[in-house]
């Protein structure tokens, strides 16, 4: 069968085929750039714990090494601290149980970039291809057709055949122009003056949130975020019709804003790279056309009070990559292959409109009550919410309607601390093989995951436990199941009782929960889960061929 062609080298589109790889399907990744990375100390991404962990998982070894864990949280506001929160390591760490939320992971984006590239060079199943400019896209009722220029190539070009084509090719998506897919928003949403610089500052490891500054110049906003070696990143909001910030009106705001930091002195600094950040907000109408899906910030664009980007993009590919595993290897209904929209865009779409919502107040100083839910925290409770990946504006999503949704769930399941369509909570769970893993370990390998919460299980030996009780039950229960699925064993899971059974998805949300072993109810969940059976494909004539100067129909709703 065709590899699923990916249009764009970016991190989202390496994650995504270093995903697909890990579940036996190969891919094409075309790169319109020369295949290597400019280092931009001063462009640096934020990734929540869960998927930090999920690259981790794809064998990006650059985490550990250029990429920082915060330890502390600080919020001031003028000269008072108004908050101060301890994190811990967060996922996939010995220490990752102490109390306090996971530490978001902030590296520069060419390192994380560069480590997916070297994780992709020990791969037999993708194929990365630079200096590949994209100019046609065709469809037909059994995979995709694309057209790339490029040195070397000559007049003619190169033709990729594949299953189906994934566009990760960025904000000036040539996919996304192809398909004539509308993607409407608000432009220059925010600016900040970035700077990347080695020096010394009073609360090393931590992430601090300063608001209106006492000091000269000091603007409405100030961040500035650990990296390793003693380097920080630091963000001034910037007015947004203001001036543009010359080098030195820069080095001014650097000795001001550290002088202000550290006493009244400006301490040693290095100054390492410098930038203006632009921030956008906006969100194509459609991310799925027949074969080919749009990810990343070629289908959403959105950065300010603290949301991810980049975080989203990679949220974009854990979804998206076992469904497309499961069609490669199976076929799939198209119920499984829209659910990628359905749920993927209502999640960003409910990100950019709390964010937009936010912002006017924020900014202005008026109250929240009217306009998110809980607006009657403080704005720095918000705010920090954002950065920390908590609240509205930064909590990982959830797809409680999601067409994969089984339609009886409500009616048996059994009460948890995770909602359905919520993310699992890592959990300590034992395998097959008798190691004691995270839950979240043993995701993203195209499998659901059954657990079963059994208390005490952890002084018993495995060969005992393993034939008594519920377990020879539900054990063959999930050898019936229509996918296939891995049985593990948990000592508990907040809010579970003694025999619940979890049936999780490939990408660690909840299908659904049940009071014990219910072989039927199990199945059927199961079932919904791949979106019921494949339907047969359209011919040839029933699929409308997709070439440049197409307008495929749009009738998504724009988020306003």
């Amino acid at each position: 069968m065709d590899p699923v062609i990916i249009v764009g080298a970016g991190p989202v589109g390496l994650a995504l085929s270093l995903a697909l790889a890990s579940q036996g399907v190969p891919s094409v990744v075309l790169d319109e750039g020369p295949g290597k990375e400019d280092p931009r100390p001063a462009r640096t991404v934020v990734l929540r714990a869960d998927m930090a962990a999920m690259v981790e998982r794809l064998g990006c070894a650059t985490l550990r090494d250029e990429g920082v864990r915060w330890v502390g949280w600080r919020s001031v506001r003028r000269k008072q601290q108004m908050r101060h929160i301890e994190l811990s390591l967060g996922l996939g760490d010995t220490e990752g149980d102490a109390e306090g939320p996971a530490a978001p992971l902030h590296i520069p984006q060419h390192a994380l970039a560069r480590g997916l590239r070297a994780a992709i060079a020990g791969q037999e199943l993708i194929q990365l291809v630079a200096d590949a400019r994209l100019d046609t896209i065709e469809q037909d009722a059994r995979g995709v057709t694309a057209h790339t220029r490029g040195p070397g190539t000559g007049e003619s070009g190169t033709w990729w055949r594949g299953s189906h084509l994934v566009g990760c090719d960025g904000a000036r998506s040539t996919v996304r122009k192809l398909l004539s897919i509308r993607f409407p928003g608000r432009t220059a949403v925010e600016r900040h003056a970035v700077a990347a610089l080695r020096t010394e500052l009073p609360w090393p490891g931590e992430a601090l949130l300063h608001r209106q500054p006492p000091w000269r110049g000091g603007g409405e906003e100030v961040t500035a975020r650990p990296l390793p070696d003693g380097v920080w990143r630091i963000d001034w909001l910037l007015p947004a019709r203001g001036d543009l910030v010359t080098p030195d009106a820069l080095v001014t705001k650097i000795r001001d804003t550290l002088a202000g930091w550290c006493g009244g002195v400006t301490p040693p600094y290095e100054l390492i790279d410098t930038g203006v950040h632009t921030l956008h907000h906006r969100l194509a109408r459609r991310w799925r056309v027949d074969r080919v899906f749009l990810a990343g910030d070629a289908a959403h664009l959105l950065g300010a009070v603290g949301t991810q980007g980049l975080d989203e993009g990679l949220r974009d590919a854990d979804n998206l990559a076992w469904k497309l595993a499961y069609a490669w290897h199976h076929g799939a209904s198209d119920t499984l292959l829209d659910s990628y929209q359905s749920e993927r865009r209502a999640a960003v779409a409910s990100r950019l409109r709390a964010a937009d919502q936010s912002l006017p107040v924020l900014r202005g100083g008026g109250g929240l009550r009217t306009y998110l839910p809980g607006g009657s925290r403080s704005h720095d409770v918000l705010l920090t919410d954002g950065h920390l990946g908590r609240g509205p504006l930064g909590a990982p999503p959830a797809y409680p309607h999601s067409p994969l949704a089984p339609q009886d769930a409500g009616a048996s399941r059994s009460g948890v601390g995770t909602g359905a369509g919520a993310p699992v909570e890592d959990v300590r769970v034992t395998a097959p093989d008798g190691t004691t893993v995270r839950l979240r370990d043993r995701l993203g390998r195209g499998r659901l995951l059954v657990v079963l919460v059994a208390p005490g299980t952890g002084v018993w030996d495995r060969r005992h436990w393993m034939s008594a009780g519920v377990m020879p039950r539900l054990a063959e229960a999930v050898r019936a199941l229509p996918v296939k699925a891995e049985l593990l064993v948990t000592e508990a899971y907040p809010g579970a009782v003694a025999h619940t059974v979890l049936l999780v998805r490939p990408d660690g949300h909840l299908v659904a929960s049940f009071p014990g072993v219910r072989p039927d109810e199990l199945y059927a969940a199961a079932d919904a889960t791949r979106g019921g059976k494949a339907e047969p494909s359209a011919s040839g004539d029933e699929r409308k061929a997709i070439t440049r100067g197409s307008t495929p129909s749009d009738r998504t709703a724009d988020i306003n």
